[in-house]
Protein backbone atom coordinates (compact mmCIF):
# COMPACT_ATOMS: atom_id res chain seq x y z
CA UNK A 1 0.00 0.00 0.00
CA UNK A 2 1.28 3.27 -0.91
CA UNK A 3 0.55 7.08 0.71
CA UNK A 4 -1.82 9.77 -0.35
CA UNK A 5 -0.44 12.53 -2.47
CA UNK A 6 -3.15 14.53 -0.08
CA UNK A 7 -1.85 14.58 3.19
CA UNK A 8 -3.82 15.59 6.26
CA UNK A 9 -1.62 14.91 8.88
CA UNK A 10 -3.22 17.93 10.69
CA UNK A 11 -4.34 18.83 14.34
CA UNK A 12 -7.83 20.49 14.60
CA UNK A 13 -7.82 20.76 18.04
CA UNK A 14 -8.84 23.93 20.38
CA UNK A 15 -11.13 25.07 17.36
CA UNK A 16 -15.59 25.72 18.38
CA UNK A 17 -17.58 22.98 17.02
CA UNK A 18 -18.28 25.69 14.06
CA UNK A 19 -14.96 26.25 13.19
CA UNK A 20 -14.26 22.92 13.06
CA UNK A 21 -17.06 22.40 10.80
CA UNK A 22 -15.78 25.01 8.62
CA UNK A 23 -11.98 23.63 8.26
CA UNK A 24 -13.76 20.63 7.04
CA UNK A 25 -16.39 22.48 4.61
CA UNK A 26 -13.02 24.10 3.26
CA UNK A 27 -10.94 20.85 3.06
CA UNK A 28 -13.90 19.26 1.21
CA UNK A 29 -14.40 22.35 -1.22
CA UNK A 30 -10.39 21.51 -2.30
CA UNK A 31 -10.53 17.81 -2.39
CA UNK A 32 -13.83 16.69 -3.14
CA UNK A 33 -17.12 17.60 -1.15
CA UNK A 34 -18.88 19.08 1.62
CA UNK A 35 -22.57 18.61 2.30
CA UNK A 36 -24.57 19.76 5.67
CA UNK A 37 -27.49 17.10 5.68
CA UNK A 38 -30.14 18.55 7.56
CA UNK A 39 -29.85 19.92 10.89
CA UNK A 40 -28.12 16.91 12.12
CA UNK A 41 -25.88 14.84 9.49
CA UNK A 42 -23.09 16.19 7.57
CA UNK A 43 -21.31 14.07 4.79
CA UNK A 44 -17.05 15.22 3.63
CA UNK A 45 -15.49 13.05 0.61
CA UNK A 46 -12.00 13.22 -0.10
CA UNK A 47 -10.84 11.69 -3.57
CA UNK A 48 -7.60 10.17 -3.11
CA UNK A 49 -7.33 6.80 -4.50
CA UNK A 50 -9.02 3.81 -6.05
CA UNK A 51 -10.43 1.85 -2.66
CA UNK A 52 -13.22 3.99 -0.31
CA UNK A 53 -13.32 3.80 2.94
CA UNK A 54 -17.26 5.15 4.16
CA UNK A 55 -16.96 6.24 7.92
CA UNK A 56 -19.62 7.06 10.53
CA UNK A 57 -19.47 8.60 13.88
CA UNK A 58 -20.21 11.62 15.74
CA UNK A 59 -18.78 14.77 15.88
CA UNK A 60 -18.38 14.71 19.61
CA UNK A 61 -16.09 11.38 18.94
CA UNK A 62 -14.61 12.55 16.06
CA UNK A 63 -13.15 15.90 18.08
CA UNK A 64 -11.97 13.26 20.69
CA UNK A 65 -9.47 11.85 18.46
CA UNK A 66 -5.74 12.64 19.24
CA UNK A 67 -5.86 15.34 16.46
CA UNK A 68 -9.39 16.22 16.29
CA UNK A 69 -10.04 14.98 12.86
CA UNK A 70 -12.53 12.13 11.33
CA UNK A 71 -10.96 8.69 11.78
CA UNK A 72 -10.87 8.36 8.12
CA UNK A 73 -7.96 10.95 7.65
CA UNK A 74 -5.51 8.19 9.16
CA UNK A 75 -6.11 5.87 6.24
CA UNK A 76 -5.98 8.42 3.51
CA UNK A 77 -2.45 9.72 4.32
CA UNK A 78 -1.19 6.51 4.76
CA UNK A 79 -2.92 4.17 2.54
CA UNK A 80 -3.97 6.36 -0.42
CA UNK A 81 -7.67 5.80 0.48
CA UNK A 82 -10.79 7.93 -0.51
CA UNK A 83 -12.70 8.67 2.19
CA UNK A 84 -16.54 8.97 2.62
CA UNK A 85 -17.36 10.39 6.48
CA UNK A 86 -20.80 10.94 7.98
CA UNK A 87 -21.09 12.80 10.73
CA UNK A 88 -23.62 12.99 13.33
CA UNK A 89 -24.24 16.19 16.09
CA UNK A 90 -25.28 13.86 18.70
CA UNK A 91 -26.03 10.39 18.48
CA UNK A 92 -28.56 9.58 15.70
CA UNK A 93 -27.86 6.16 14.40
CA UNK A 94 -28.18 8.12 11.06
CA UNK A 95 -31.91 8.00 11.15
CA UNK A 96 -32.77 10.83 9.04
CA UNK A 97 -34.48 11.27 5.49
CA UNK A 98 -31.94 13.82 4.52
CA UNK A 99 -29.18 10.87 4.93
CA UNK A 100 -31.46 8.32 3.03
CA UNK A 101 -31.69 11.00 0.34
CA UNK A 102 -27.87 11.63 0.12
CA UNK A 103 -27.42 7.70 0.18
CA UNK A 104 -29.58 7.44 -2.84
CA UNK A 105 -28.30 10.02 -4.91
CA UNK A 106 -24.72 8.84 -4.57
CA UNK A 107 -26.11 5.58 -5.28
CA UNK A 108 -27.81 6.98 -8.68
CA UNK A 109 -24.71 8.95 -9.47
CA UNK A 110 -22.74 5.49 -9.02
CA UNK A 111 -20.41 6.98 -6.97
CA UNK A 112 -19.28 3.95 -5.11
CA UNK A 113 -19.15 2.06 -8.88
CA UNK A 114 -16.15 4.22 -9.45
CA UNK A 115 -13.83 2.61 -6.77
CA UNK A 116 -12.20 -1.04 -6.82
CA UNK A 117 -13.10 -1.69 -3.27
CA UNK A 118 -15.26 -0.12 -0.54
CA UNK A 119 -15.13 -0.44 3.27
CA UNK A 120 -17.86 0.72 5.80
CA UNK A 121 -17.16 1.14 8.75
CA UNK A 122 -17.97 2.48 12.04
CA UNK A 123 -18.54 1.51 15.85
CA UNK A 124 -21.51 1.57 18.01
CA UNK A 125 -24.72 3.55 16.45
CA UNK A 126 -22.20 4.60 13.69
CA UNK A 127 -21.47 0.75 13.53
CA UNK A 128 -25.45 0.27 13.02
CA UNK A 129 -25.46 2.71 10.17
CA UNK A 130 -22.10 1.24 8.60
CA UNK A 131 -24.09 -1.94 8.41
CA UNK A 132 -27.60 -0.33 7.48
CA UNK A 133 -26.29 1.89 4.53
CA UNK A 134 -23.67 -0.29 2.80
CA UNK A 135 -26.39 -1.68 0.41
CA UNK A 136 -26.30 1.32 -1.13
CA UNK A 137 -22.90 -0.33 -2.52
CA UNK A 138 -23.50 -4.32 -3.36
CA UNK A 139 -20.22 -6.38 -3.08
CA UNK A 140 -18.48 -3.31 -0.40
CA UNK A 141 -17.59 -4.84 3.09
CA UNK A 142 -18.49 -3.96 6.12
CA UNK A 143 -16.43 -3.51 9.86
CA UNK A 144 -18.87 -2.81 12.49
CA UNK A 145 -17.44 -2.57 16.26
CA UNK A 146 -20.53 -3.21 18.48
CA UNK A 147 -22.97 -2.74 16.50
CA UNK A 148 -26.95 -2.34 16.71
CA UNK A 149 -28.87 -4.38 14.45
CA UNK A 150 -31.93 -1.93 14.73
CA UNK A 151 -33.86 -0.05 18.20
CA UNK A 152 -37.51 -0.92 17.04
CA UNK A 153 -38.67 -2.47 20.18
CA UNK A 154 -40.87 -4.80 18.54
CA UNK A 155 -37.66 -6.83 17.68
CA UNK A 156 -35.06 -5.34 20.00
CA UNK A 157 -37.48 -4.10 22.80
CA UNK A 158 -34.72 -6.49 25.33
CA UNK A 159 -32.10 -3.36 24.89
CA UNK A 160 -32.87 -0.42 27.53
CA UNK A 161 -29.95 1.34 26.96
CA UNK A 162 -31.52 3.62 24.38
CA UNK A 163 -35.41 4.03 25.21
CA UNK A 164 -35.64 7.59 24.25
CA UNK A 165 -34.11 6.80 20.86
CA UNK A 166 -36.86 4.18 20.16
CA UNK A 167 -39.04 6.76 18.36
CA UNK A 168 -36.42 7.17 15.24
CA UNK A 169 -37.58 5.49 12.70
CA UNK A 170 -35.85 2.10 11.93
CA UNK A 171 -38.60 0.31 10.11
CA UNK A 172 -38.39 2.20 6.83
CA UNK A 173 -35.25 2.60 4.39
CA UNK A 174 -31.78 1.30 5.42
CA UNK A 175 -33.69 0.71 8.47
CA UNK A 176 -32.50 -3.11 9.53
CA UNK A 177 -28.92 -3.75 9.73
CA UNK A 178 -28.86 -7.48 9.30
CA UNK A 179 -31.06 -7.14 6.74
CA UNK A 180 -28.64 -4.50 4.71
CA UNK A 181 -25.67 -6.54 4.68
CA UNK A 182 -26.78 -9.04 2.90
CA UNK A 183 -25.57 -7.51 -0.35
CA UNK A 184 -22.19 -7.29 1.37
CA UNK A 185 -19.10 -9.11 -0.10
CA UNK A 186 -18.27 -9.52 3.80
CA UNK A 187 -19.25 -8.01 7.07
CA UNK A 188 -17.42 -7.92 10.27
CA UNK A 189 -19.11 -7.90 13.30
CA UNK A 190 -16.66 -7.22 16.25
CA UNK A 191 -18.28 -7.42 20.03
CA UNK A 192 -17.35 -8.32 23.57
CA UNK A 193 -19.53 -11.13 24.43
CA UNK A 194 -20.17 -10.51 27.85
CA UNK A 195 -21.75 -7.22 27.36
CA UNK A 196 -25.38 -9.29 26.78
CA UNK A 197 -27.09 -6.53 24.90
CA UNK A 198 -24.38 -5.81 22.41
CA UNK A 199 -24.53 -10.06 22.28
CA UNK A 200 -27.39 -9.84 21.17
CA UNK A 201 -27.39 -7.28 19.24
CA UNK A 202 -24.31 -9.26 17.41
CA UNK A 203 -25.98 -12.85 17.49
CA UNK A 204 -28.85 -10.95 14.85
CA UNK A 205 -26.27 -10.85 12.14
CA UNK A 206 -25.91 -14.40 11.24
CA UNK A 207 -26.30 -15.18 7.47
CA UNK A 208 -23.33 -16.79 5.76
CA UNK A 209 -21.63 -13.67 4.41
CA UNK A 210 -21.26 -12.69 8.38
CA UNK A 211 -18.23 -12.94 10.77
CA UNK A 212 -18.42 -12.55 14.08
CA UNK A 213 -15.55 -11.77 16.17
CA UNK A 214 -15.22 -11.76 19.67
CA UNK A 215 -13.29 -9.33 21.77
CA UNK A 216 -13.78 -9.98 25.36
CA UNK A 217 -13.58 -7.56 28.26
CA UNK A 218 -13.32 -4.70 26.69
CA UNK A 219 -17.16 -3.44 27.51
CA UNK A 220 -18.07 -0.29 25.28
CA UNK A 221 -14.53 0.52 24.59
CA UNK A 222 -13.68 -1.68 21.57
CA UNK A 223 -12.27 1.30 19.45
CA UNK A 224 -10.26 2.82 21.87
CA UNK A 225 -8.76 -0.76 23.36
CA UNK A 226 -7.79 -1.27 19.47
CA UNK A 227 -6.06 2.02 19.38
CA UNK A 228 -4.39 1.21 22.22
CA UNK A 229 -3.03 -1.53 21.13
CA UNK A 230 -2.03 -0.25 17.90
CA UNK A 231 -3.97 -2.57 16.08
CA UNK A 232 -6.83 -0.49 14.90
CA UNK A 233 -4.52 0.53 11.34
CA UNK A 234 -3.80 -3.56 10.74
CA UNK A 235 -7.60 -4.48 11.19
CA UNK A 236 -8.76 -2.18 9.00
CA UNK A 237 -6.55 -2.65 6.38
CA UNK A 238 -7.17 -6.39 6.18
CA UNK A 239 -11.35 -5.32 6.37
CA UNK A 240 -10.59 -3.61 3.38
CA UNK A 241 -8.07 -6.26 1.67
CA UNK A 242 -10.49 -9.22 2.13
CA UNK A 243 -8.13 -10.85 4.65
CA UNK A 244 -9.54 -10.47 7.77
CA UNK A 245 -10.92 -13.81 9.22
CA UNK A 246 -11.00 -15.45 12.84
CA UNK A 247 -7.56 -16.21 12.50
CA UNK A 248 -5.97 -12.93 11.10
CA UNK A 249 -7.47 -11.00 14.16
CA UNK A 250 -6.78 -13.90 16.36
CA UNK A 251 -2.98 -12.76 15.37
CA UNK A 252 -3.45 -9.13 16.09
CA UNK A 253 -5.86 -8.91 19.30
CA UNK A 254 -3.14 -11.17 20.94
CA UNK A 255 -1.49 -7.46 21.47
CA UNK A 256 -3.81 -7.23 24.11
CA UNK A 257 -1.34 -9.38 26.35
CA UNK A 258 0.90 -6.91 26.63
CA UNK A 259 -1.90 -4.40 27.73
CA UNK A 260 -1.71 -3.16 31.14
CA UNK A 261 -5.23 -2.07 30.83
CA UNK A 262 -6.21 -5.39 29.73
CA UNK A 263 -4.50 -7.25 32.23
CA UNK A 264 -6.33 -4.76 34.80
CA UNK A 265 -9.68 -5.82 33.41
CA UNK A 266 -8.81 -9.67 33.51
CA UNK A 267 -7.51 -9.38 37.00
CA UNK A 268 -11.08 -7.78 38.73
CA UNK A 269 -12.92 -10.49 36.13
CA UNK A 270 -10.80 -13.13 37.69
CA UNK A 271 -10.81 -11.88 41.69
CA UNK A 272 -14.67 -11.73 40.88
CA UNK A 273 -14.70 -15.32 40.01
CA UNK A 274 -12.70 -16.45 42.81
CA UNK A 275 -9.56 -18.03 41.45
CA UNK A 276 -7.01 -17.62 43.31
CA UNK A 277 -4.30 -19.43 41.22
CA UNK A 278 -5.01 -17.76 38.06
CA UNK A 279 -5.61 -14.31 39.54
CA UNK A 280 -1.47 -15.03 40.63
CA UNK A 281 -0.62 -16.11 37.09
CA UNK A 282 -2.32 -12.37 35.76
CA UNK A 283 0.12 -10.76 38.54
CA UNK A 284 2.67 -12.50 37.67
CA UNK A 285 2.19 -11.66 34.14
CA UNK A 286 1.94 -8.02 34.98
CA UNK A 287 4.82 -7.12 35.89
CA UNK A 288 6.23 -7.31 33.06
CA UNK A 289 4.01 -4.07 32.40
CA UNK A 290 4.81 -0.94 33.03
CA UNK A 291 2.20 -1.66 35.77
CA UNK A 292 4.29 -3.75 37.54
CA UNK A 293 3.78 -2.22 40.89
CA UNK A 294 -0.26 -2.83 40.67
CA UNK A 295 0.33 -6.28 40.05
CA UNK A 296 3.51 -6.57 43.04
CA UNK A 297 0.87 -4.99 45.07
CA UNK A 298 -1.82 -7.27 44.85
CA UNK A 299 0.61 -10.39 44.84
CA UNK A 300 1.64 -8.74 48.46
CA UNK A 301 -2.20 -8.21 49.80
CA UNK A 302 -2.50 -12.62 48.48
CA UNK A 303 1.27 -12.87 51.07
CA UNK A 304 2.85 -13.64 48.56
CA UNK A 305 6.82 -12.35 46.61
CA UNK A 306 7.20 -11.51 43.30
CA UNK A 307 9.70 -14.55 43.20
CA UNK A 308 7.28 -17.23 44.93
CA UNK A 309 5.96 -19.54 42.52
CA UNK A 310 2.38 -19.78 41.43
CA UNK A 311 0.49 -21.75 44.07
CA UNK A 312 -0.87 -25.46 42.54
CA UNK A 313 -4.43 -25.88 41.25
CA UNK A 314 -5.14 -27.58 44.14
CA UNK A 315 -4.82 -24.61 46.14
CA UNK A 316 -8.52 -23.36 44.17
Amino acid sequence: MTGSDLDLEMDLNDLSQQEWLGRLDELGDEHGFFEQLGSKHFALSFDAGPRLLVTFETIENARKNPTATPRGFDFVTRNGWSLLAFLSDGETWFRDAPVYRAMDRLTDEGFFDEFEQVLFLGEGSGGYAAAAYSVASPNARVLALRPQATLDPAIAGWDRRYIRDRRRDFSSRYGYAPEMVDAANRAYILFDPAQISDAMHASLFHDVNVTLLRCPLVGGRIEQMFDLLQITGPLVDAAMDGTLNRQTFARLWRARRQSAAYLRSLLRKTELAGRPRLVQQICRYGLKTRDKALFARKLAEMGLTEDQPTATAAAE
